[in-house]
């Protein structure tokens, strides 16, 4: 009868304690919530212009009605890409996550960023440069313009477009150094010809150096040339990868071989092609590896299906819920007391028992 008086006991205080929880922000959280605020800015930006071009949002495949999220198809769209992936893809607080890694890579004010990125993900570039920006450290972006399914893949509304307008609402404050094609071999391979065309014409629009080379390793070795003249003396403290472009990654196998996250050091493998995420690793530059929003939705608290649009602020990079530690500790001492008290009284029942045989 005392064990099951003892076990009741137990799960009341502990379901007390449970009610107990309260959030606590986590570190950094000003400038995280900073750099997920200025993101959404942007997204309703991008929104708003694409609405005044007269651009439609297709809301069953946009449900949030956000205007990032692009079409099936497209003369620009270079291969597939997931629908559930550009959804979660969307999530402003990314941004939050990315000053959360930013910071543990030491990323601070000065400090120079290296950045290959695609029209993938619209909304993870922002979120990207934004919080590199917000760490008073300056991103050097190249982007391949071509973009999967879902993605930045309007003729008129390209990743550079997007940045265009970005740089125009000041909010952002980098323009990129280059721009390639994409695509299977970065030259834009896999498009028709007046889809390479209408990404030529985009990258001209906006004022950015064309990246067209031949091959997939010359094109590899431009941007190497590009991030080279545009370092200062101490070179980069952190080479970015978003998406999946080849001449950033170098081959898909490269892409999954590398984990998603932060690289100090990166493994050495045996790579089937150097891409500039490779090279830049063994310059000794730290790696971070963003190929798609799935890796740092659990790891972060974020949401997995983010219809309705998630609020600035939401999920556990920036408030983690903790136990009251002083009401913890007090039931664990009543707890210990209650079963001493227990114990004793059993004790002495069974010497008395005992005594009476």
């Amino acid at each position: 009868m005392s064990l099951v008086a003892l076990a009741m006991l137990g799960i009341i205080l502990l379901g007390i304690a449970e009610r107990s929880k309260t959030p606590v922000m986590q570190r950094w959280f000003v400038e995280k919530m900073d750099a997920a605020s200025r993101t959404k800015l942007a997204m309703d930006a991008i929104r708003d212009a694409r609405l005044e071009m007269g651009i439609p949002i297709d809301i069953v495949n946009d449900p949030s009605e956000t205007g990032l999220i692009g079409f099936k198809v497209s003369p620009v769209t270079t291969s597939r890409g997931s629908h559930g992936q550009k959804l979660r893809g969307l999530d402003p607080n990314l941004a939050g996550v990315f000053v959360d890694i930013l910071k543990r890579a030491r990323i601070g004010e000065g400090d120079r960023v290296a950045v290959g990125m695609t029209g993938a993900f619209p909304v993870m570039n922002a979120a990207m440069v934004i919080a590199v920006e917000s760490l008073g450290a300056t991103p050097v972006t190249i982007p391949s313009v071509g973009a999967s399914m879902w993605g930045a893949n309007h003729e008129d509304l390209t990743w550079l477009d997007m940045e265009s307008i970005l740089l125009d609402e000041g909010i952002i404050s980098h323009r990129s150094v280059a721009a390639s094609l994409g695509g299977s071999n970065d030259n834009g391979r896999g498009l028709p010809p007046d889809g390479r065309d209408l990404v030529r014409a985009a990258i001209g629009r906006n004022g950015v150096t064309l990246i067209d080379e031949p091959t997939l390793d010359d094109s590899i070795d431009r941007r190497m040339d590009i991030y080279a003249e545009e370092a200062e003396e101490d070179g980069y403290d952190l080479y970015v990868n978003i998406g999946g472009g080849l001449a950033s990654i170098g081959s898909t196998q490269t892409g999954r071989l590398v984990k998603p996250g932060l690289w100090r050091n990166l493994p050495t493998k045996n790579f089937p092609r150097r891409g500039t995420l490779v090279r830049m690793a063994e310059m000794g530059v730290p790696i971070l590896h963003v190929r798609n929003p799935d890796a740092f939705v659990d790891r972060y608290g974020l949401a997995d299906e983010p219809v309705p649009l998630p609020e600035v602020g939401t999920g556990s990079v920036f408030y983690q819920n903790r136990y009251n530690v002083p009401l913890a500790g007090v039931f664990a001492v009543l707890y210990a007391f209650v079963i001493f008290v227990v114990v004793r009284i059993d004790i002495k029942h069974y010497i008395f028992r005992k005594a009476r045989s």
